[in-house]
């Protein structure tokens, strides 16, 4: 889309944000309101994040962080008072602001096969570098040379390949790392499910930064705004694209004045 095209989308956006009775705000997390960090336990959104988007709550939006994180590290680095909705492990879970929790229930033999893979990237000393989650394995790099990364990236695939022919398994790519996964919901399930408890005529936007954010952006294509967030931009199916951190809070800013607030 071209730039002017992409201002038209924003500008149309905050205009019905302005007169909608409903809204709907869902979030990525890492990349997107935090910057990446090589200790993922560190990874803490820019400063200016949380405050706004505890405001915009305050205006009556509703917000949601949807993530492939699991959804309860997802609320310990957001510093987001109060706690937002959070679907994490790409929509396997779903933490609820009342901190009510469910998990989408997963067949024995896909236990059995995260399980058979978590030991073979063990026994081949990728511990340090594994992050288990409902339903899937991601292996993360993120820190390490383009040589050493792609190294550790053949090496899960060769591993795990074996597996992918006798379970129901799939590699994910993801910005810093790959993750063996059951393919059973991505983020775009999660946004088509949060768009039929929403009101039909709600203003809704997803901003997101990696290519699994992808998926979400085309289920809310026509119905919604989407937006990419990261500093460079690459080829996608979002409307927008804005850089981090400045014209990220600059959204949050106009979101909160579209909706009744002052900055």
């Amino acid at each position: 889309m071209k730039t002017l095209e992409r201002q038209l989308a924003y500008d149309s956006f905050l205009e019905q944000l302005r007169t909608a009775a409903s809204c709907v705000l869902l979030l990525d997390y890492d990349g997107t309101l935090a910057p990446f960090n090589v200790d993922r336990s560190l990874a803490l959104p820019y400063p200016e994040v949380p405050p706004l988007i505890s405001r915009i709550m305050e205006r009556g939006t509703r917000v949601i962080l949807i993530s492939g994180r699991p959804a309860r590290e997802v609320i310990l680095l957001s510093r987001i008072y109060p706690q937002p909705e959070v679907w994490g492990s790409h929509g396997l879970e779903r933490l609820r602001a009342d901190g009510s929790y469910q998990v989408a229930p997963l067949p024995r033999e896909h236990h059995e096969a995260l399980s058979r893979a978590a030991r073979v990237l063990r026994m081949d000393g990728l511990n340090e570098r594994l992050e288990i989650k409902p339903g899937g394995i991601a292996v993360h790099w993120r820190g390490l040379s383009r040589q050493a990364a792609l190294e550790i990236d053949g090496r899960v695939r060769q591993l795990c390949r074996p597996l992918l022919s006798e379970f129901p398994l799939d590699f994910l790519e993801f910005d810093g790392g790959l993750e063996i996964r059951v393919p059973v919901r991505d983020k775009g399930d999660a946004v088509w499910a949060i768009l039929g408890e929403s009101d039909p005529n709600a203003a809704v936007a997803y901003l997101g930064d990696d290519q699994t954010d992808e998926d979400a952006f085309r289920a809310l294509k026509g119905k919604g705004l989407t937006v990419l967030v990261r500093p460079q931009s690459r080829a996608t199916a979002a409307d927008v694209w804005l850089q981090p951190p400045e014209e990220l809070v600059r959204f949050l800013e106009d979101w909160l004045q579209a909706a009744g607030g002052q900055l």
